[in-house]
């Protein structure tokens, strides 16, 4: 079976948030169920060079009213088109901002022509040795290749016979791509395309609403947060079409790949161990104490690895430093995002030198360090479609302090009386992102820490759960196939 997964980014080659890590993994996780998955991205510099001198497939003259072509490479030896329209894509900037983090205006054209060239590609528009090279079914991630949905449906390569069938998923609801109603003829799709079914969302452009109308199936990325965007709160204006589509609509968990997050493998870290070898971690505790200038002690050491936003509930963070220090708890954090809560940061840690740490930017190596090292990873999530570093915490009995929400609430099992008398429990979970919430939580923390041997149950039950994507990858090969049907 052929799947186009069509992102507009992926790891190794191009990174701003998990939707890259899960584009990046589903060919590996697909194969072992006879799916080849061949990933579509945009031709951004970085990605351009990292693929080198890769071979024309195919070109449009005019997409969308730019000239374009296709490079076929591979992506960790799986089949990688990449869509080369210099005047869409090479640019200086991150791949949906310029220098100065502000959204490029031509998004909408951008990422209009990516979803454009997906249809063409699936419908058959490669052509090798007088063949057409077509696909089973479309996978669209996000907005900003939901549009690729709208085009199968309403303007298919080569008309409506055969037509491909698409599924859209739904990395993060809040990301919308909506842009006014002077951009639809330039979308090139036809009339009958602007209605309530079709791609018209509060008279403009919604390029997420025109996938999840359009798609023939749509998932989120865990089963709770497919529940979630069916109500106000976590629907974000779009929660009467989640409940129009009905059964159309689940929810699939990401998982994470288990290769590269394996702490008795991982070079980046001070000491490799297993649930069997726990007592090494410490020299990665030692390491990162070291590393963030905290005083080194036997206390919990908290780490934080995020987006400083109020989705990720950042703002309550500084409110609790105070309070994390008076348990005897320090705080390792390395993130970026919205100033006044960095500043707010700055401040409770020039209040508490040795015992907060502060990295502001992303670096990947750290965040493997800062998981290996932290006794316990912070996720205060407001709303969380899926999340990763709590997997990635699990994985090295790093406990995630998470708020019950999305994914967070379907990967971690709260250590309560009950689940800690089953031996069940690898996390900590509250309900509400407010002071008295997180506060209590980080209490009963310290207090599991100071009970040696339930701590460390609860890391070797954290460490030995499955989010390998062996689950997920066989759930969306039943949905591919029950699309192509």
């Amino acid at each position: 079976m052929k799947v186009l997964s069509v992102a507009s980014e992926a790891v190794p080659l191009i990174k701003t948030g998990g939707l890259a890590d899960v584009a990046g993994a589903l060919p590996s996780a697909l194969a072992p169920s006879g799916v080849e998955v061949t990933t579509l991205l945009p031709g951004y510099p970085s990605v351009l060079k990292a693929i080198g001198r890769a071979r024309a497939v195919h070109a449009w003259d005019s997409l969308l009213g730019v000239s374009a072509r296709l490079l076929s490479a591979k992506i960790d030896g799986h089949p990688l088109l990449v869509l080369d329209a210099p005047a869409l894509f090479t640019r200086e900037g991150a791949p949906y901002t310029d220098g100065a983090g502000r959204d490029w205006g031509d998004n909408w054209h951008r990422f209009s022509a990516f979803g454009r060239a997906a249809a063409d590609i699936a419908g058959g528009a490669m052509v090798s040795r007088g063949k057409a090279t077509r696909y089973d079914v479309v996978h669209a991630h996000d907005w900003q290749a939901a549009m690729a949905c709208a085009y199968l449906r309403f303007a298919p390569f080569g008309g409506d016979e055969g037509r491909v069938p698409s599924v859209v998923t739904v990395h993060n609801m809040a990301f919308q791509g909506w842009f006014g109603s002077e951009v639809f003829p330039g979308v090139g799709l036809p009339a009958a395309a602007w209605t309530m079914e079709g791609v018209e969302y509060h008279g403009g452009l919604g390029m997420l609403k025109a996938g999840l109308a359009c798609a023939d199936a749509v998932t989120t990325v865990s089963p709770t947060y497919a529940r979630e965007i069916r109500s106000a709160n976590f629907g974000m204006g779009l929660e009467g079409l989640v409940i129009a589509r009905g059964n159309a609509v689940s929810g699939i968990l990401n998982g994470i790949d288990t290769a590269l997050w394996n702490p008795a493998e991982d070079a980046a870290l001070a000491a490799r161990y297993s649930p069997r070898t726990l007592d090494k971690r410490k020299a990665n505790k030692r390491a990162l104490e070291a590393e963030f200038g905290l005083d080194e002690d036997d206390g919990p050491l908290f780490i934080a690895v995020t987006r400083l936003t109020w989705q990720k509930g950042m703002d309550v963070l500084p409110e609790v430093l105070d309070h994390l220090v008076g348990i005897g708890g320090r705080l390792a954090l390395l993130g970026s995002g919205d100033r006044a809560i960095e500043r707010q940061l700055r401040e409770g840690a020039a209040r508490h030198p040795g015992r907060v740490g502060l990295r502001f930017g992303y670096d990947e190596d750290l965040s493997h360090r800062m998981q290996g090292g932290g006794d316990a990873i912070l996720i205060p999530s407001r709303f969380e479609p899926c999340g990763l570093t709590q997997l990635y915490g699990l994985a090295y009995g790093c406990l995630p302090v998470v708020s019950r929400t999305g994914g967070l609430a379907d990967t971690v099992i709260d250590a309560n009386p009950a689940a800690l008398a089953a031996g069940v429990a690898t996390g900590i979970q509250f309900d509400g992102v407010h002071y008295d919430a997180l506060s209590a939580a980080l209490t009963r923390t310290v207090e599991l820490w100071n009970e040696p041997e339930v701590w460390a149950a609860l890391q070797k039950n954290a460490m030995k759960a499955d989010f390998s994507w062996t689950a997920s990858g066989a759930a969306y090969a039943r949905l591919y196939r029950k699309l192509a049907a």
